[in-house]
């Protein structure tokens, strides 16, 4: 039995940025197997987004084993982010 997907702990504070500009945000941490960890759509264009915790050292921000594979398939879009500030910019909205 798979057990519940860990989340990184600034991915609530991120989550509710997006939101907060009008994106829509699914949430998809629990489908493992190396798959990111958020679907955001904005504007009429859908992003997969990674989320890692920036207040981390960067060796615990690597991706895992199976999320470089997914990387390596996934044949569309998708990017990591660390910090809120990268999140919005990641959906193109300018910070300063």
């Amino acid at each position: 039995m798979r057990r519940a997907a860990k989340i990184d702990e600034n991915q609530p504070e991120i989550v509710k940025a997006w939101r907060s500009v009008g994106a829509s945000v699914q949430i998809l941490s629990a489908v493992g197997q190396g798959c990111v960890d958020t679907l955001v759509g904005f504007k009429g264009v859908n992003y997969c987004i990674e989320i890692k915790d920036g207040e981390k050292p960067p060796s615990a921000q690597k991706l895992t084993d199976d999320q470089v594979k997914w990387h390596n398939e996934w044949q569309g879009q998708k990017c990591v982010v660390n910090s809120v500030k990268q999140a919005l910019e990641a959906i193109g909205i300018k910070t300063c």
